[in-house]
């Protein structure tokens, strides 16, 4: 209950101005609300937000809800930078640049930005993996996972999802345990004692943080110390009913305002208030690495390009892959105004080709002498420098530039078929740097470094053939050709794949290889680690769990999984032949399956296979 002299202030503000007069049902509950409510009370109604208070009834009808409602208030307030007025002005004059159908990129003439092109396995490849290591260090790492599998076709959290199935490793364990095989590996580089632990910050939602938790947790936290973890929940945001930025109620609660996600533009501002950026400089981190949810392959690329923005000095670099000229992938383009400022960002594809034609170009977005686009494919995993990252964040405590999709009734755009929200993503951050900022990228080939699990079964079934299906099928048949093509590039024979379906996906199929990321983390450990004339054929499985297991010429056909404590060296040698593990179709329909499997559309019989097991130290030859 308001206290005595809250309700004397209300009435002392209402005496004076009369501010809710114009809203009877209000005015009837001001005694109810305490001061800090009756100041959002009087925020809401100076921004237009009267109807939310049409339907009040009486004081002493619904008095918990009616507090409930301010409680949520003070959240959405609390949680945009800025404040909640900030949010319905810059909604109203989004919608209102939307209904005109302005452009965004009026004034801006796009070029093609400097970046970095590497090439795999060469010896510039290698320097750079080398440098990049030494400085991970100096890194923390965010992962932004806030939503759940439901475009997949899977109901939990998409970081639990099996990387692949061979091991079953989900992508949460295979990320710490990438990052915990960094942190060693940075650390042997130092002279002296090291006891460096690489942060980790996780941005979840409401949908996804219990669960998270509840993963880290029954996992041990995948043997990442439990504070190297920081988990920051982002809020939602306000939905708008119409062009004027009216706040929308949530159709089952009068007394609730509907709200949706905002995007994971969100995790500068949480990065920004949770103080953590400060704590990093001030124990000497140098870059924070962004990174998404269900990318396989993602530290493949990590290595190289953190040795590129140390060695080029980049205070941004995003990281790409080839991209097809008009492929449906953003492309990092450099925009120039009339009057003179410049970015580099991320420009969506159906933006890109009509921006050029305007701009002087009548091909478009053309592949150029490489067979691609000279604007590489954006795939949303940035490296800040944290310094001039922190000395931004001040200016802008995080806000990121927005958008707003609504979806319009008709072509008078006067109406929406439903509430929508403003929406911001964390790859817009260079929009508002200085034309002083070094903002380049890094391109890598997409078979290394790009494998994200984004769609379900039936909308990969759909996409244009030649065209990535980003399906859970084809995630996992990904690692598998990167792995053979590393293990190629090393000198090991690894047969040709096969072609096949699943789920309406044609896909090839390479022997299904994996390892531990502390076996394999740059091309120079795997190479050091691969001798003589190994070999391995198509049908073949071979699982690599250990840290000093070398490959010493073995030929396999079948299934060989190697497990082996740090203090065991082991020698793989000899011929390995089994039955190994068939790949039988699974239909995405047979509810006999867990989701997981009929996401992907095919399962492992484990018919026969040869599991060493080395718990003793010392030098062991495994001679099959």
């Amino acid at each position: 209950m308001a206290s005595d002299a809250a309700a004397q202030g209300v009435s002392g503000a209402g005496a004076g101005g009369g501010w809710a007069e114009a809203c009877a049902p209000l005015r009837r509950n001001l005694p109810l609300l305490a001061s800090e409510e009756v100041e959002l009370a009087k925020l809401l109604l100076n921004e237009g937000q009267s109807h939310l208070f049409e339907h009040w009834p009486e004081p002493g009808v619904d008095d918990d809800k009616k507090r409930n409602f301010f409680d949520q208030v003070r959240r959405l307030n609390s949680s945009y930078p800025g404040g909640l007025a900030s949010y319905i002005q810059n909604a109203r004059k989004l919608l209102a640049d939307s209904k005109a159908g302005k452009n965004p990129y009026d004034g801006f003439t796009p070029s093609v930005p400097s970046g970095e092109v590497l090439t795999f396995g060469d010896d510039n490849f290698v320097s750079l993996e080398e440098a990049g290591v030494k400085e991970a260090r100096h890194a923390a790492f965010v992962l932004v996972a806030g939503g759940l599998g439901e475009r997949l076709g899977y109901k939990g959290i998409k970081v639990a999802l099996p990387r692949e199935t061979t091991t079953g490793k989900c992508f949460l364990q295979h990320y710490i345990e990438s990052i915990l095989a960094l942190q060693e590996a940075s650390c042997k580089l130092v002279e002296g004692k090291c006891h460096t632990k690489i942060p980790f910050v996780i941005m979840t939602s409401d949908d996804t943080n219990a669960l998270t938790i509840q993963l880290l947790k029954s996992n041990s936290y995948f043997g990442m110390e439990p504070s190297q973890v920081n988990i920051l929940k982002q809020e939602k945001v306000a939905c708008l009913a119409d062009n004027d930025a009216r706040l929308a109620l949530d159709p089952n609660d009068k007394y609730k305002i509907q709200t949706k996600p905002h995007g994971h533009g969100d995790v500068h501002a949480l990065l920004y208030s949770s103080g953590l950026l400060e704590q990093w400089k001030s124990t000497g981190r140098k870059w924070v690495l962004f990174f998404q949810d269900t990318n396989g392959l993602l530290f493949n690329a990590i290595p190289s390009a953190l040795g590129v923005s140390t060695t080029k000095g980049y205070n941004v670099n995003s990281l790409a892959v080839p991209r097809k000229a008009k492929e449906a992938i953003g492309g990092i383009t450099k925009l120039t105004h009339v009057d003179g400022r410049t970015m580099v960002i991320n420009v969506e594809y159906n933006q890109l080709d009509p921006l050029l034609h305007a701009t002087g170009h009548p091909d478009g977005d053309a592949n150029c002498e490489t067979g691609y686009s000279p604007y590489p494919g954006n795939i949303n995993q940035l490296i800040l420098e944290l310094g001039p990252y922190i000395e931004e964040l001040k200016k802008t405590h995080g806000a990121i530039s927005e958008f707003v999709n609504p979806k319009y009734t008709d072509s008078t755009k006067t109406a929406f078929k439903s509430s929508t929200r403003l929406e911001c993503m964390m790859q817009d951050y260079p929009k508002t740097l200085p034309p002083s900022a070094k903002v380049g990228f890094t391109v890598m080939d997409a078979w290394l470094a790009y494998a994200p699990v984004k769609n379900n079964p039936e909308d990969a079934a759909k996409v244009p053939k030649g065209n990535p299906y980003h399906s859970a099928t084809s995630g996992e048949m990904a690692i598998y050709r990167a792995n053979s093509l590393i293990l190629r590039k090393a000198g090991a024979q690894i047969a040709d794949p096969v072609i096949d379906t699943f789920n309406g996906q044609e896909v090839e199929v390479w022997p299904r290889i994996t390892w531990s990321p502390r076996w394999g983390l740059v091309f120079k450990d795997v190479k050091a680690k691969v001798h003589g004339n190994s070999s391995v054929s198509q049908r073949s499985s071979m699982v690599i769990n250990g840290k000093n297991i070398t490959i010493e010429g073995p030929s396999l056909d079948g299934t060989l999984i190697v497990n082996a404590i740090d203090e065991a060296e082991v020698e793989v040698t000899g011929h390995v032949q089994n039955k190994g593990w068939i790949i039988q179709h699974v239909d995405h329909k047979d509810a006999s399956e867990k989701e997981e499997i009929r996401i992907r559309g095919f399962k492992f019989d484990k018919v026969e296979q040869l599991e060493l097991n080395y718990t003793q130290p010392g030098k062991h030859s495994m001679k099959a």
